[in-house]
């Protein structure tokens, strides 16, 4: 629709859900000339910490407490926040009057000129984002990192300097309303059941981390993980197809047919890569950071590093120094013999089956949060392995103690701080205290990062 900031001067645009995106969405259109109006159906006392961010500006109108129709269409355009779904009536309704609706990823991409690597998927996303620009950076190669993870994709567009690749985290919330988004590498991580409390089906999920191919041409490379049968499914996509492709994969048997065609494999404590017509050697003997699925993220951020630049010496260095990134099995402390990790950012089945696999057995496992509808019956058979004891908590309770709560001892709590007291009082030396959630945060928290800020400030009061 746009093609140069400079078009957006006396425009009428709207900005729904003011959020962190919705006001770096403000602050850049009004900074453009744009007429800017926000809307969000929380009321003015609800949105005060964000609308404090944007006091300063005084041409925005609001449209607080609710949608009015009314409104919409006197607008040129309508950008949805992520945590905004696109499917709701309203939107119909502006779409019908010819009224543009999109998302804030989509359009900012309008205007970003540097390549892209985007990374999606259900769990890993936000590591090998981070392990990406990591290895560029050390590198000498000037990345710029963002989107679902940390900073909104708009505020790249009000910086000065640039970047050579923009590293974006893109969510399935993001991608729903991608028509031109178009990076230069796109990595899928791993696919499994989540957000159903948005999406009405696990496909319905997919088909919306599928919008990430729409753009695809000869020179896209897409990283995929060849030990996840529902990425495998996806890379038959004739959209996938029309580019490069490279695999990663954990299964030494798969050596053969990746180094064939590109792509790495772990074999014992080494990773061996193609990326040209060389075969590169890099050791992870020692690796710091728990759990098999770090090795995972590593060779997708390694793969797509290495299509920018990135030095055999900057990966080799990453590999050894990293040590895992805030609440995602985070080693908190020692207290009187057990050990406390923050899983906070474990928001899914999945992720905690993942958490669970870095750990041999005598787990105080904590979950519990917002309920999304999801199944945790596949937990079954780790929680009878390695749990000792399951402490449940938040909005979620009830459906996870009917799934898992038979296959050990198991505790409903009704406060956060409460199910963290019964977890240290129930553990014994040797024991692993680990909090992942297996759900959202919005019942009780902002964020999994004040979830998991909480619980780590709750951990170091102990004596």
């Amino acid at each position: 629709m746009f093609t140069d900031v400079s078009e957006l001067k006396d425009k009428k645009i709207m900005v729904i859900g003011l959020a962190k995106c919705g006001v770096s969405l403000v602050r850049f259109l009004t900074e453009n000339g744009a007429k800017v109006t926000v809307s969000d159906h929380k009321s003015k006392p609800e949105l005060s910490h964000y609308l404090e961010q944007i006091e300063d500006i005084k041409t925005v109108e609001y449209d607080l407490g609710g949608h009015t129709p009314k409104k919409f269409l006197e607008q040129d355009l309508i950008i949805l926040s992520p945590g905004v779904s696109p499917q709701l009536k309203i939107f119909d309704y502006a779409r019908h009057h010819g009224v543009k609706v999109t998302g804030e990823l989509e359009f900012a991409c309008w205007f970003i000129k540097e390549p892209i690597i985007a990374i999606t998927g259900t769990n890993g996303k936000t590591t090998v984002s981070y392990l990406t620009h990591k290895i560029l950076k050390e590198s000498g190669v000037k990345s710029w990192i963002g989107g679902n993870y940390g900073t909104p994709v708009i505020e790249y567009l009000r910086q000065s300097e640039k970047a050579q690749v923009l590293v974006l985290e893109t969510s399935s919330f993001q991608l729903e309303l991608a028509e031109k988004f178009n990076p230069k590498n796109v990595i899928v991580t791993n696919l499994a059941e989540n957000h159903l409390d948005r999406y009405k089906s696990m496909e319905d999920y997919i088909n919306a981390k599928r919008r990430i191919f729409a753009n695809t041409n000869p020179s896209t490379t897409s990283i995929l993980n060849a030990d996840d049968n529902a990425v495998i499914e996806l890379a038959r996509d004739p959209a996938v197809q029309r580019g490069r492709i490279f695999y990663f994969s954990r299964k030494a048997s798969f050596e053969p047919q990746i180094m064939n065609i590109g792509g790495v494999v772990n074999i014992k404590d080494e990773l061996r890569v193609r990326t040209g017509p060389d075969i590169e050697v890099f050791s992870v003997k020692n690796i710091r950071a728990r759990g098999n699925h770090t090795i995972e993220n590593l060779m997708a951020a390694i793969l797509a590093a290495r299509e920018h630049g990135a030095t055999h010496e900057a990966i080799q260095s990453v590999i050894d120094s990293f040590k895992g990134i805030p609440h995602r099995l985070e080693y908190v402390r020692r207290v009187g013999g057990v050990e406390f990790f923050n899983d906070s950012k474990a928001t899914n089945v999945h992720s905690v089956k993942r958490a669970l696999d870095a750990f041999d057995e005598n787990v105080i496992l904590i979950m519990g949060g917002k309920d999304t509808n999801l199944s945790y019956e596949s937990l079954r058979d780790m929680v009878r392995k390695k749990v000792k004891s399951l402490i449940l908590v938040g909005e979620a309770k009830e459906r996870i103690n009917r799934d898992v709560g038979d296959f050990c001892e198991t505790y409903l709590i009704g406060t956060f701080e409460e199910a963290v007291l019964i977890a240290y009082q129930k553990s014994r030396i040797g024991d692993k205290v680990l909090l992942s959630p297996g759900c959202s945060s919005f019942d009780m928290f902002d964020s999994y990062v004040e979830r998991g800020n909480y619980f780590k400030e709750i951990v170091n009061s102990f004596k």
